[in-house]
């Protein structure tokens, strides 16, 4: 009777097992589809253009994971997703949900990047007693307060700032095939601290580019955009579900995707 029990009670654990794994790819399909669909940046319908498998790609920025998780399903388990959250309830809940759909291919770092190693002022606004964390930036020397910040009310706390070329010898990666970057206005820091991995790698980018917040660092888009062209990169907006070629930032769009690949 006991062998019995035993035997039994090995198949529920087994079944269970296997129902476990069932629910999880489950939440993972969910997660891919909920991101990539219409309540969420259009740019996500994009990616499958611009990813594939096996693919290497950074998500600096991650917040909640609406890019991680789209770039994990299309990478796949040969590929490799290095995703960067520095504030504690966003990179608490992406390291859940990460952990919850187990995706291995997935990797997240609370951090945030930039243009070389260092502890930096995070700067979080409040609005009504809550912490607004889609507008919290980093507080660079010289750095002034943007539109969002009309409550007036910020609280800072430091956070680790890494570069992407330190993460890569870290990390012991040879290549680098895409980055996101969505740091509100830090985007120049991080390209900064990507210079090798862009020259080496040549990486297709997904930034936000505005005015509002990149005049916070005393930059404007057209510099930003004129580097890249200089490193052969063209620029494309995500307009009528297709990537589409354009020479300038205006404020009709935010996200633009650069890359040296010819026919995107």
């Amino acid at each position: 009777m006991s062998g019995q029990f035993e035997r039994a009670e090995g198949k529920r654990v087994v079944e269970g097992g296997a129902a476990s794994e069932r629910r999880r790819s489950r939440l993972a399909a969910l997660l891919w589809t909920a991101s990539a669909g219409s309540l969420f940046e259009p740019e996500t319908r994009g990616l499958p253009g611009v990813v594939g498998t096996g693919d290497v790609c950074f998500d600096v920025g991650a917040a909640y994971g609406m890019y991680s998780f789209s770039l994990a399903a299309l990478v796949g388990e040969h590929g490799m997703v290095h995703s960067f959250e520095p504030q504690r309830k966003p990179h608490r809940i992406l390291a859940g949900l990460q952990r919850l759909v187990h995706l291995p291919q997935l990797r997240t770092t609370r951090a945030a990047l930039g243009s070389r190693t260092e502890p930096r002022g995070l700067v979080v606004p409040h609005r009504f007693g809550f912490p607004v964390h889609g507008h919290a930036y980093i507080g660079e020397r010289g750095a002034t307060a943007g539109e969002h910040d009309e409550a007036r009310r910020v609280r800072t706390h430091t956070v680790d700032v890494l570069s992407v070329d330190q993460v890569r010898r870290s990390r012991g990666l040879d290549r680098v095939d895409f980055l996101k970057i969505d740091v509100e206005g830090y985007e120049p820091f991080v390209l900064e601290g990507a210079e090798r991995t862009l020259a080496d790698c040549e990486p297709t980018l997904l930034l936000e580019i505005e005015q509002r917040h990149l005049a916070r660092y005393g930059f404007e888009p057209d510099k930003v955009t004129r580097w890249l062209r200089e490193m052969g990169y063209g620029m494309y907006v995500w307009h009528a579900e297709r990537w589409v070629p354009v020479d300038r930032v205006t404020t009709r769009k935010r996200n633009y995707l650069f890359t040296t690949r010819r026919g995107v």
